[in-house]
Formats: structure tokens, C-alpha cells, sequence
């Protein structure tokens, strides 16, 4: 999941309303989850378009790339609002999120337009990520940092200058680098937080850490 979207896990239900009459959980068909299923879809049509060469297919990847990254800010949003948290989500979101960057970085580097480092470092950290936010689960949430959203920004930002075509050059590498360079940073920082949460509440339970 990408840090702007889905809350992580371990969101409490709530207990009711004013009379105490409970209230249900969210059922699993709702329009937080579309939008999460909608995303990982358009991975594969993402992709076509990508590979398919051409200034028109490339635009058309574009487009698809910027509307399914809108979906990762809608879905959370949505979910959070209007109380749509389920456990589909917390699995879902963050899977369409690795996919849509992982099948955009590995395009690209399929396609000779990025280092392959800068893949292999962004999806690792990516993935490594994720393992954690399942190790610590049990004793709580990492809530999102402002590094986290600024990486999502940055990463969305710079594949989206490789996808479009024209002469994008410098801007590119600059951005890129950035991402790479926050990407790294946010991790070690996620990493060294889901140790002090483990830490911090050795036999589970709810906990967060800010």
C-alpha cells in the first residue's frame, strides 16, 4: 500500500452508536474495495500500452498510470470516511500498489529507460516494507510519515516524466533521484520504527507508533 492510501491494519471497529446499538462491519462489496480491485485491473492494461511504443500509446499509459494512481487516494480516503475498512483492503490495497509500481519500473527498465539498480532498489525497499508492516500486525499500525507520502509523490511524479515522451531528459533523472534517495530513507526509517514497536509491546496488542 502505498503510504497515501488504505490505513495498514488493526483498525478498531466501532462500538456503536449513542443508544449502543452495534455497528455492523463493512461488507466486502463496497466502493473503497472496487477502487482497489479497479487499480489492479489496469495494471495489465497499464502495461500494454507502455510496451506497445509510440508517442499515442505512450499518452494513453499516461493516462491510465495517472487514473489508477488517483484510485489509490480515492480508495483510503473513501474507506476512512465512510467507515469501509475490511480486512480485503488492508491486503488488497497495498498488493495493487506494489503492482502498478513494480509493473511500471520493470517496463521501463525493460525498455532500457531506467537503470535496472533503481528498480531493483525501489522494489526491494518496497517489498521489504511490506513484510514488515505483516511482522509487527500483530502488536500494531506504523501510521503514515510525511517522508512516506512525499515518497509516493516523488515515485508517482518520476515515472510519470519516464512515461510521457518528449525531450524530459534531465528533469527525469532529477526527480528520479530524489525518489530513490527518499525511498531508501523512508524505509530505514519504517524499519527502525517496526523495531521499536515490536519492542514496545513484545506479546501483541493494539499500539501505534507515531
Amino acid at each position: 500500500m502505498s503510504t497515501l492510501s488504505r490505513p495498514d491494519a488493526g483498525a478498531p471497529a466501532e462500538e456503536g452508536l449513542g443508544d449502543g446499538v452495534p455497528v455492523p462491519p463493512p461488507g466486502l462489496v463496497n466502493i473503497a474495495n472496487a477502487l482497489t480491485v479497479g487499480r489492479l485491473v489496469l495494471v495489465p492494461v497499464f502495461v500494454v500500452f507502455l510496451l506497445a511504443g509510440g508517442a499515442g500509446w505512450r499518452f494513453a499509459a499516461f493516462v491510465v498510470f495517472a487514473v489508477a494512481s488517483a484510485t489509490d487516494l480515492l480508495d483510503g480516503e473513501l474507506a476512512r470516511r465512510r467507515g469501509l475498512i475490511t480486512d480485503f483492503g488492508k491486503i488488497a490495497d497495498p498488493i495493487a500498489d506494489k503492482a502498478l509500481t513494480g509493473s511500471a519500473l520493470v517496463s521501463l527498465s525493460f525498455l532500457g529507460e531506467l537503470p535496472w539498480w533503481v528498480t531493483g532498489v525501489i522494489l526491494f525497499r518496497e517489498l521489504a516494507v511490506t513484510g514488515l508492516r505483516f511482522w509487527v500486525i500483530r502488536q500494531g499500525v506504523i501510521p503514515a510519515s510525511r517522508g512516506g507520502k512525499a515518497k509516493t509523490l516523488l515515485q508517482v511524479v518520476a515515472i510519470s516524466l519516464y512515461i510521457l515522451p518528449g525531450p524530459l531528459g534531465p528533469t527525469r533523472i532529477i526527480v528520479m533521484s530524489a525518489a530513490v534517495v527518499v525511498t531508501v530513507v523512508t524505509g530505514a526509517d519504517y524499519a527502525a520504527r517496526a523495531m521499536r514497536l515490536r519492542r514496545s509491546v513484545p506479546g501483541g496488542g493494539a499500539g501505534a507508533v507515531s
